[in-house]
C-alpha cells in the first residue's frame, strides 16, 4: 500500500481533507497517492509535519515511521522568528 494512503487512512481522513490542508485539488492529491506525479518538496515537508513522520518514510527510504528529532539549528531559527 502507498505510504501516503496508509498515513491518511490511519487518521480516518479522505483525500479531499488532505488536499484542502495542503491547498491543492483532490485530483492532484490522488495522483500523489497513485505515484503518477512527483510531490513538490514543500508539500513533502507539510505532509511529513502533519503526519509526524519523515520525508524519508513517505518516500520509502526508511521503514521507521517516527519523525526525526528536530535539529538544534531548526530550533534556534524558529526562536529567532
Amino acid at each position: 500500500m502507498n505510504r501516503l494512503r496508509e498515513l491518511r487512512e490511519d487518521r480516518d481522513l479522505f483525500q479531499k481533507d488532505i488536499a484542502k490542508l495542503i491547498h491543492i485539488d483532490q485530483s492532484n492529491y490522488s495522483k500523489y497517492e497513485l505515484e503518477k506525479i512527483n510531490i513538490p518538496i514543500e508539500t513533502l515537508h507539510q505532509l511529513a509535519d502533519f503526519y509526524n513522520t519523515s520525508i524519508d518514510y513517505i518516500l520509502y527510504r526508511t521503514d521507521v515511521r517516527k519523525a526525526y528529532p528536530k535539529s538544534i539549528v531548526n530550533e534556534k531559527t524558529a526562536q529567532m522568528n
